[in-house]
């Protein structure tokens, strides 16, 4: 059985501020190791539960962030930023299982850092009417593969989201939201068992459950805080303006729509005067 992780930061045990997830700051090499403390305990709880490959993917900012010396030796790692299937690089690799650590829950959700993609940019996602985070688009992609989602884990909100999305998958919430800046936080003592034991249950009954199967066409339509940013990502061919700060886009095929929100996420990223947002 082959296992894929798919690793952010902002749900890991712990962290409640951007500090703590960006290069650069000390908060964040102390989250940075929290974060290696769930990402080992998903890795054991996989070989627990059956499976033969462990490969984890980095999909948090530069996607630098994961410390190599400190990986279960079992697993492999990808690492680094310019990946054609971003946060669910190796998704086409054979992989039977893929594993959501440290997720967050969407831009405009109330959980613990909540946004997509990006911290500022992008205010809504939405995905045939829905609202969808990153959880959500990536799972919709894994099932493009026929890959189900076994385990998602974050903050109370980031396991809410997944269990609209896909309700057979385990979930462990590692906190509790407040604000979104501020959490009731496990211990990684706890949250570490918690997700070995969960990624174990997830490995041992996959055969029972099902991908996640979405029906075309796929609407997507993103609203952003920038109207600059709307009107560049027009210039994409088959993205829409359909207001000053929003624009849509639809395909059949999940791939190609994937990729056209890359390209406009992209182009938000690179919208923004350095001190006029």
């Amino acid at each position: 059985m082959h296992v894929l992780i798919s690793v952010d930061m902002e749900g890991a045990t712990g962290v409640t501020a951007p500090e703590d997830v960006l290069p650069g700051t000390s908060a964040y090499e102390r989250f940075r190791r929290l974060l290696m403390g769930d990402v080992n305990a998903a890795i054991a709880g996989a070989f627990d539960g059956g499976a033969t490959d462990v490969l984890v993917n980095e999909a948090h900012n530069g996607m630098r962030t994961l410390l190599i010396e400190d990986l279960d030796e079992r697993a492999r790692l990808i690492v680094g930023n310019h990946k054609p299937l971003i946060m669910m690089e190796g998704i086409d690799r054979g992989i039977d299982l893929v594993f959501f650590v440290g997720y967050h829950a969407g831009a405009g959700d109330s959980g613990v850092l909540s946004h997509t993609f990006f911290g500022r940019g992008l205010t809504a996602v939405t995905l045939n009417g829905e609202p969808c985070s990153e959880g959500r688009m990536n799972a919709v992609l894994a099932g493009a593969y026929g890959v189900r989602v076994g385990l998602v884990t974050g903050d109370e909100a980031a396991c809410k989201d997944a269990a609209r999305y896909i309700p057979s998958a385990r979930t462990v919430a590692v906190k509790e939201g407040i604000d979104r800046y501020a959490a009731v936080c496990l211990p990684p003592a706890r949250t570490k068992q918690m997700i070995r034991e969960a990624a174990a249950s997830a490995c041992q009954d996959r055969a029972d459950r099902a991908s996640l199967a979405a029906e075309p066409p796929f609407q997507w339509s993103v609203a952003m805080t920038n109207p600059s940013s709307a009107q560049r990502a027009a210039l994409i061919p088959g993205v829409e303006r359909v207001e000053p700060r929003t624009v849509q886009w639809s395909s059949h095929d999940f791939p190609e729509s994937f990729r056209t929100f890359e390209a406009v996420a992209l182009i938000v990223a690179g919208s923004f005067e350095e001190h006029f947002v």
